[in-house]
C-alpha cells in the first residue's frame, strides 16, 4: 500500500470514529434536552380543563355564539401537561377561550378602548375617561388576549424544544450509523486495502 494510500485509509478510520463520538453526543444532549423540556413543564403542574377535547370545546363555543374556524383536534380535558405535544395542545385551547371571552376578535381587531357605553374605541377621543386618572378606560378583552399569548407562546417554545431535542437524537443516530458503515467498510470491507496486511515479499 503507498504512502497515499495509508493516509486515506487513516483519514477514513479517524472520519469514522469522529462520526460515531459526534452522533453519541449528539443523542446525548438531544435527550437531556428532551427531558429538561418535560420536567420544565411538569413543574408548572399544568391540567387540561374538563372542555379541552373537540366534543367538549365545541359545545362552549355553541353557547358563546362566536365563529372559531380552526378547531383544536387534540385532546388534553383533565389530563396533567407533562410534553411538548401536550403543551400546543393545552395552547390551542387556550387561543378558543382567548376567542370566545372576546367575542371572536385577536388583538389588533379590538378598539384600545372603551366608551361610555362600554363599547370599543379605537381612539382617546371617543373613550371613556377613568374618573380617578382622567386617563382613557382601556379594554380589557385586550389585556385577555395579551395574557392568553404571553402564555401560550411558552407552551408553544417547549412544543418547539422538543422537537428539537427528537431532530438532535435522530441526527445523532444517524451519524453512529454512519461511522459505524464506515469503519466496517475500511476494517473489514477491505476497502483501500489494509496498511497492517503483511504481504509477501515478491
Amino acid at each position: 500500500m503507498s504512502n497515499l494510500q495509508k493516509l486515506f485509509w487513516a483519514g477514513g478510520l479517524l472520519a469514522g470514529v469522529l462520526l460515531i463520538v459526534a452522533g453519541a453526543l449528539w443523542i446525548w444532549q438531544g435527550v437531556d434536552g428532551r427531558d429538561e423540556t418535560q420536567e420544565t413543564i411538569s413543574r408548572e403542574q399544568i391540567v387540561g380543563t374538563p372542555d379541552m377535547s373537540p366534543e367538549e370545546i365545541q359545545a362552549g363555543i355553541a353557547e358563546s355564539g362566536v365563529t372559531i374556524d380552526d378547531i383544536p383536534t387534540c385532546d388534553v380535558a383533565d389530563e396533567p401537561i407533562t410534553t411538548g405535544d401536550e403543551a400546543r395542545c393545552f395552547a390551542e385551547y387556550m387561543r378558543v377561550h382567548a376567542l370566545e371571552s372576546t367575542g371572536g376578535k385577536t388583538f389588533s381587531q379590538m378598539g384600545r378602548f372603551l366608551d361610555e357605553e362600554g363599547n370599543e374605541a379605537f381612539s382617546e377621543e371617543d373613550a371613556a375617561k377613568d374618573p380617578k386618572t382622567g386617563l382613557p378606560v382601556s379594554n380589557p378583552a385586550r389585556e385577555t388576549w395579551i395574557t392568553q399569548r404571553a402564555l401560550a407562546t411558552g407552551l408553544e417554545l417547549a412544543f418547539v424544544g422538543e422537537r428539537v431535542s427528537l431532530f438532535a437524537i435522530a441526527t445523532g443516530a444517524l451519524f453512529v450509523v454512519v461511522g459505524i458503515g464506515l469503519l466496517v467498510m475500511l476494517l473489514v470491507g477491505g476497502v483501500l486495502g489494509n496498511p497492517f496486511e503483511k504481504r509477501a515479499p515478491g
